[in-house]
């Protein structure tokens, strides 16, 4: 599905045409042109033939059918992941992948075992929703939230997630609000700086993992040129400017960043009512193996009587290969 193709086709419409389209498309969810009965035959068979909105894809379900993991097929026949994660209370989370791979090469990652091939469009990503909107629509449950933590560094690809979030956000389409929608860094300072100055009230997270320059380092290499002091004090003047809470990923890996030293240097670059870190048990990928539960216990407790807000995300998506570049992975070696 390429939107794009949209100004080319509608050059001798009337100009409320893309108004009706773009109802049929984030509104009404159609699957197929011909569902679009407000447009004339002819402009659906045209939009048909050259704008198809079918989107191909291969989904896994996890066993508590909570988790959603689907690869898509883009028009040049790149692969790329996005999952849905059923929450309670009709709450359902969408991750979007922002790139073809991703170039940070972080150890701990499928994707970065991928390399990078390509920058997604605004509306490679959009499909990525689209395809979870409609199948909600049958449940008639919608997305309620989106998060950009996918496959790829969205500030790497800057221009095209914003404009993805602004056709998220649209009242007259998908409608999703801008503090439902989070942008996941691993630290492009430059982003980070942008995003301040935008109007954007979209929540922002900081891929961060380790609290120690040496040990980030090794399972980052972007820290060697995105230091903690340069992605902490960027963050700082973010929030100093917007007043908007930021969220600290940190993924809890066994031996490697779950001790009680790595929490206490967690603790002293925490120290600001406006952050909050959020502990993510490891979805294996191969060398690393995830902390065990009482170690998260542990070092969430270590966290919290030091003052640190804590949260912990449930665990989505064990039998499926949930993590970002699993599901890729496979089908490129297959």
């Amino acid at each position: 599905m390429n939107l794009e193709k949209f100004n080319d086709i509608l050059k001798n419409e009337p100009s409320y045409r893309l108004k009706q389209i773009k109802h049929s498309l984030f509104v009404d969810l159609i699957n197929d042109w011909q569902e679009a009965t407000t447009l004339s035959k002819e402009l659906r068979e045209k939009l048909s033939k050259n704008l198809p909105i079918s989107i191909e894809e291969e989904s896994l379900v996890s066993d508590d059918q909570k988790t959603i993991k689907t690869l898509l097929t883009l028009e040049d026949g790149q692969k790329i992941e996005a999952v849905l994660m059923r929450h309670t209370g009709n709450r359902n989370t969408v991750c979007l992948s922002s790139q073809v791979g991703c170039p940070l090469a972080c150890e701990f990652c499928a994707t970065g075992k991928l390399g990078f091939t390509r920058n997604l469009s605004s509306f490679e990503m959009v499909a990525q929703l689209l395809f979870f909107s409609r199948l909600l629509k049958k449940e008639e449950q919608r997305v309620t939230n989106v998060v950009f933590m996918g496959m790829g560094e969205p500030f790497l690809n800057y221009d095209n997630v914003l404009e993805a979030v602004r056709i998220l956000n649209d009242k007259d389409g998908l409608n999703i609000g801008a503090r439902k929608i989070s942008i996941s860094t691993a630290g492009i300072v430059e982003g980070i700086e942008r995003l301040t100055k935008e109007k954007l009230q979209i929540n922002l997270a900081i891929s961060l993992h380790s609290a120690k320059d040496e040990l980030r380092s090794e399972l980052m290499p972007v820290n060697s040129k995105y230091s903690l002091q340069k992605v902490v004090g960027v963050v700082k003047d973010y929030v100093n400017k917007t007043k908007r809470r930021v969220m600290f990923e940190y993924v809890m890996i066994d031996g490697i960043n779950d001790r009680q030293s790595d929490a206490n240097a967690l603790a002293k670059i925490m120290k600001d009512e406006f952050y909050f870190v959020n502990l993510i048990s490891y979805n294996p990928t191969g060398i690393f193996k995830p902390s065990s539960g009482a170690k998260i216990k542990r070092f969430k407790e270590l966290l919290t009587a030091q003052g640190v807000e804590v949260t912990q995300r449930y665990r989505f998506g064990d039998n499926i290969k949930a993590a970002c570049g699993q599901l890729a992975g496979k089908s490129i070696s297959t």
